[in-house]
């Protein structure tokens, strides 16, 4: 891998930035701001990464709440930790229950699709695990934040926009009306460059920090959230989320070329990424803008995707082990089905045997990969009052077939789209990568990898190349800036190309790197966002 700047002729043309004593890399300045903030306050890596993440819960509402879902891939002292903050649907939830109340599928906003959050309880385990300032030290920025207000940045206030639009034809309970008296105050979204606040958040993360994080789960915020969701008829409650406890799991990977790709287990899509990357290891790839090259990621993600959509839900109800899902000769199986022709994807029979994502640094060698959501913009929509939190509308990817892996159960864990990556080699740290929105993420991540590996592209030059995507059976999306000669060229081999108007579901990444001999950070960030570097 290399770290010098690439010149690549649909870049952005930003530089890879470098630093030596620390590096937080986010979608928004404010957020990467924070995290440094802290770095010089005394604070690691992992204090940098709560920071961030906690102001990203103000600066960047669209994407992330207090009330959404977390994973971490943490490196400290030469090992790699995982942290799965994903929270269970609601014990008393059933798809009989759901049924009865009209719906044939999970609804996507309001009370029901509404699972136990997971964010607050991931700044409190990692803190309390690796973190070196006090929790509510690690918080204050975003406090500050939230209750002094701050002025919207350009891609942030661009979707708040078109959400309050659609919102504004969607939301028609009284659930909703919080969100429109926090998110909305003047009858509108807040301007670009308007300065925005929320008090209630603020107060809600200053119990949370006194807490150590307490308070959401078993106190006062909790009776707010169990009064809320109980009000509109949903189910979940104060035992639900007294109940709840993050869980540290082992990261699984696999072996790309001489380096480690990481992934967090399932319940996360991480394994997509892994299993296509178990199949075009046997590729030889020499140029990055050829036809073939598209070609078979696209193939082998596709054959992943389904496999995947088809077995990833809570571990403890997945009918495949990861062991299996990533062999050697299930990938031998799946590769073989890759020819010159787009193919039809079907589910194979293994062998038995709205996200906002950050990466953090610091000159003692700690690095973390976080990526954090309440599902689609702004969530549920349902805003807890006096709290200013947002809940999650993760239980929207449930299905509410009983035959389906992923069906709808209480006290389950659905399929989870974040994932947050991490690269090693030969045991020693490359560094955290990440790219969220939804269903792009573990793609992109294979295309990030190849971009570093395969192609020797630096951070930055990585994440400003065109990305496409799989939709599904054989259509594809690409970037507006995408080569149109290869699109032409896909479509000869039997693909489905559309040209999308914009970038805006095409992911938004961070990467960092460290050089092992002389411990050099090298980070990208995001052109399709508000990206930021800060360095020290």
């Amino acid at each position: 891998m290399k770290t010098d700047h690439l010149y690549y002729p649909y870049a952005s043309q930003r530089m890879t930035v470098h630093a030596q004593k620390g590096m937080v890399s986010t979608t928004q300045p404010l957020a990467a701001q924070a995290g440094l903030r802290i770095l010089q306050k005394g604070g690691n890596a992992i204090d940098a990464a709560i920071a961030a993440s906690a102001c990203l819960t103000v600066v960047e509402p669209n994407s992330t709440s207090i009330g959404g879902d977390s994973f971490a891939l943490v490196w400290v002292k030469g090992e790699l930790h995982g942290l799965n903050a994903s929270g269970p649907a609601p014990q008393s939830i059933s798809i009989d229950k759901v049924k009865e109340l009209g719906h044939d599928h999970m609804p996507s906003q309001g009370v029901l699709p509404i699972t136990v959050p997971g964010t607050p309880a991931s700044w409190a385990a990692l803190s309390k695990r690796f973190g070196k300032l006090p929790l509510t030290e690690v918080l204050q920025p975003a406090i500050e934040y939230a209750r002094d207000g701050f002025p919207v940045s350009p891609e942030i206030g661009r979707f708040w926009d078109i959400r309050y639009h659609e919102n504004k034809n969607q939301f028609k309970g009284e659930e909703f009306q919080e969100w429109f008296n926090i998110y909305a105050p003047n009858g509108r979204a807040p301007k670009i460059g308007e300065i925005w606040r929320s008090p209630d958040h603020a107060r809600t993360l200053q119990a949370i920090g006194e807490t150590d994080g307490e308070s959401f789960y078993r106190g006062e915020i909790a009776e707010k959230i169990a009064a809320c969701v109980g009000k509109y008829n949903g189910f979940l409650s104060k035992e639900d989320l007294a109940a709840y406890q993050p869980e540290w799991v082992q990261p699984i990977s696999v072996n790309y070329k001489g380096y480690d790709i990481w992934e967090i287990p399932p319940n996360g899509q991480g394994i997509v990424a892994l299993m296509a990357l178990q199949m075009l290891k046997a590729f030889d790839f020499t140029d990055k803008d050829a036809v073939d090259t598209y070609h078979k990621q696209i193939e082998a993600v596709k054959l992943a995707y389904v496999d995947g959509l088809k077995y990833i839900t809570d571990p403890k109800n997945m009918k495949v082990t990861e062991k299996e899902l990533l062999s050697e000769k299930y990938a031998d199986l799946r590769r073989d089905l890759i020819t010159d022709e787009a193919i039809l994807p079907e589910p194979g029979e293994p062998i038995p045997g709205g996200t906002a994502y950050l990466a953090t640094a610091d000159q003692e060698g700690n690095m973390v990969s976080f990526i954090q959501s309440h599902a689609g913009d702004f969530g549920s929509g349902v805003v807890v009052p006096g709290t200013g939190i947002c809940l999650l509308n993760r239980g929207s990817g449930f299905s509410l077939d009983p035959d389906h892996h992923n069906a709808l159960a209480g006290g389950k864990k659905t399929l989870h789209t974040i994932i947050p990556g991490f690269i090693t080699k030969d045991n020693e740290p490359v560094g955290p990568f990440g790219v969220m929105c939804g269903m792009i993420q573990p793609q992109a991540h294979v295309q990030v990898v190849m971009n570093m590996v395969d192609f020797m592209l630096n951070p930055q030059a990585t994440l400003d190349a065109p990305r496409w995507r799989w939709i599904k059976e054989k259509l594809i999306e690409v970037e507006p800036q995408f080569p149109d000669h290869i699109a032409k060229a896909l479509v000869r081999k039997g693909h489905i190309v559309q040209r999308a108007v914009e970038s805006g579901m095409f992911g938004r990444g961070q990467i960092i790197v460290r050089d092992p001999k002389t411990g050099i950070l090298s980070g990208g960030t995001e052109p399709r966002a508000d990206g930021s570097i800060a360095v020290w």
